[in-house]
């Protein structure tokens, strides 16, 4: 007999996609989808990733669900994509017995409390067949498969995949081929090749109506438990439910090889990057602070720049953005106010973010140039980079930007626009190579 669930979720995990109904985890627009009867109890959504693959086509040894993108496992990020629906109940991730405590460590440390881990299989299927199993017991009424490697999963697909599984009994996202499929023969001579505006390339995720599938994989075939690897196939086979097929969008690629990591890097750090807070000691409109939010709004117009002020009495930040904000711009923080940096550090901390992806903040210092020299101000700031190596260890990139606060308009505005292409550059690229540095604008 093979493997059920080996941990289940203590607790259900935070939601950003909005509230589920009372006493409900499924969409209000499918708890009144095609089948339901009326007073029928609401439908419950669950979500099984076969996450065993050993990743051959890498080229590395570690698996590929677990190769770190900005320091953070690739199968985090799958995660939280599919935590942040709020109406997906559970998540079963189905791992070998060899990455079990690795896997118990990730879920503890990027918070997953809505995953659960069961044993994978030796295949693919077996591993979603484990997976099923683990939540046979409560038994969903729809269950979504998804690729552990595909992390930029949005709340619009899975829904679109769950409300077709709900009235058709199985659905999957499909994408047009960009390659034509041809049939080699025996010595390897083309015997021919399939018409590419009539087939699509099938991707995930995919959904089904609970027992659908759970039927289909209790009669699979040996031969298709070890070679099979498309679950809508089953679900015809054994279950003669055909799936709806459901177009998808264009970032549903599976990371497959080793410079798909670096793509995958290059979408995080662009999601990342669009949401710049600027941190201030005043509300005062004619100070700094507002000087910097306004050029930085002008010159980075496709990027969201807000601003909250450092509360003097004691309290947190107003408003502090945590659920979505990664880039902090804190200013007019002197040199010799060592406790206002430490505080906006320790208020970060708290916040959780530090452990999801790395945080950028730049320290902005204003001074005119003209009234006190260069190199002693320089000197004076150079804690910054001791603090910013202790930082690093928690995975806050902390920078230094000092920016000449002239009385002429001409050099302030110069100054100021150059300091607004230089904190572009460090949340744009978030290296780690970058933190400690002082800069001047």
């Amino acid at each position: 007999m093979e493997p059920g669930p080996l941990s289940r979720p203590a607790e259900p995990g935070i939601c950003v996609s909005g509230s589920p109904g009372a006493g409900s985890a499924f969409p209000a627009s499918l708890r009144s989808g095609a089948g339901a009867e009326p007073g029928s109890r609401p439908g419950t959504v669950a979500a099984v990733l076969p996450a065993g693959g050993c990743g051959e086509r890498m080229g590395v040894r570690t698996p590929k669900q677990f190769c770190r993108v900005l320091e953070r496992p690739l199968i985090s990020y799958t995660l939280q994509a599919l935590e942040r629906v709020c109406w997906i109940k559970d998540i079963v991730v189905a791992v070998t017995a060899e990455n079990m405590e690795a896997m118990r460590s990730i879920l503890q440390r990027y918070g997953h409390k809505r995953t659960s881990l069961a044993e994978a299989g030796a295949t693919r299927h077996r591993s979603i067949f484990n997976g099923l199993k683990a939540l046979a017991e409560d038994r969903p009424d729809v269950v979504i498969v998804h690729d552990a490697v595909r992390p930029f999963v949005e709340e619009d697909i899975l829904l679109r995949v769950v409300t077709a599984a709900k009235e058709h009994g199985a659905a999957g996202a499909i994408r047009p081929l960009v390659s034509t499929v041809i049939s080699p023969s025996a010595d390897g001579r083309l015997e021919h090749s399939l018409d590419r505006a009539k087939h699509r390339a099938s991707e995930m995720p995919q959904a089904f109506l609970f027992d659908v599938i759970y039927k289909a994989y209790q009669q699979c075939s040996d031969y298709d438990f070890e070679f099979g690897t498309e679950c809508l196939q089953l679900a015809l086979k054994y279950s003669h439910t055909k799936a709806k097929l459901v177009e998808g969008p264009p970032d549903l690629w599976k990371v497959t090889y080793k410079r798909d990591l670096q793509a995958a890097e290059s979408v995080i750090k662009e999601k990342i990057s669009q949401e710049i807070c600027v941190v201030m000691n005043t509300k005062d409109e004619e100070s700094a602070g507002h000087l910097l939010k306004e050029v930085l709004k002008k010159e980075l117009n496709c990027v969201n720049v807000t601003s909250t002020v450092l509360d003097h009495t004691g309290g947190n930040v107003q408003k502090f953005p945590t659920d979505q904000c990664y880039s902090f711009i804190c200013v007019n923080v002197v040199s010799s106010d060592f406790q206002e940096t430490q505080k906006f550090l320790s208020i970060l901390e708290e916040s959780g973010l530090p452990l999801l992806y790395p945080v950028v903040v730049v320290l902005v210092h204003c001074c005119d140039l003209t009234l006190a020299p260069l190199a002693p101000k320089m000197e004076s700031l150079m804690w910054i980079r001791s603090l910013a190596e202790d930082m690093k260890k928690r995975n806050v990139l902390l920078s230094g930007l000092l920016l000449n606060y002239s009385k002429d308009e001409q050099k302030l505005q110069e100054s100021f626009q150059q300091g607004a292409s230089i904190i572009a550059a460090l949340v744009k690229e978030r290296s780690s190579a970058l933190a400690g540095q002082l800069l001047l604008a």
